[in-house]
């Protein structure tokens, strides 16, 4: 099983950015997303089932991200509208563990995408 995360760059505040998230290997049921900023932890940001039919999301991102999916295409996505300085970190997408399905925690994941880094510029 293989993630490929991409879509990531430098945006200026209240700007938007789409990240992908392209899984080889297998489809899985919960797709999510995950972020890193420097010196923090990494914390859970949104889920989706597999019909797109359940959509969960963390507060702080809640009305400002969306995440979709292609299941033709086995790509998962991440529209991020009016970005804030505060969501500058690496963002991952994540499978969860088999007993999981939406991971609130970085110790709930099976299998992790490299990461794409998203900077927002104040």
């Amino acid at each position: 099983v293989q993630l490929q995360a991409s879509g990531g760059g430098l945006v200026r505040a209240g700007g938007s950015l789409t990240l992908s998230c392209t899984v080889s290997g297998q489809t899985f049921n919960s797709m999510n997303w995950f972020r890193q900023a420097p010196g923090k932890e990494r914390e859970f940001v949104a889920h989706i089932n597999l019909y797109g039919t359940s959509t969960y999301y963390a507060d702080s991102v809640k009305g400002r991200f969306t995440i979709s999916r292609d299941n033709a295409k086995n790509t998962v996505y991440l529209q991020m509208n009016n970005l804030k300085p505060e969501d500058t970190a690496v963002y991952y997408c994540a499978v969860p563990n088999l007993s999981v399905f939406i991971p609130h925690t970085a110790r709930d994941v099976r299998y992790w995408g490299q990461g794409t880094q998203v900077t927002v510029s104040s």
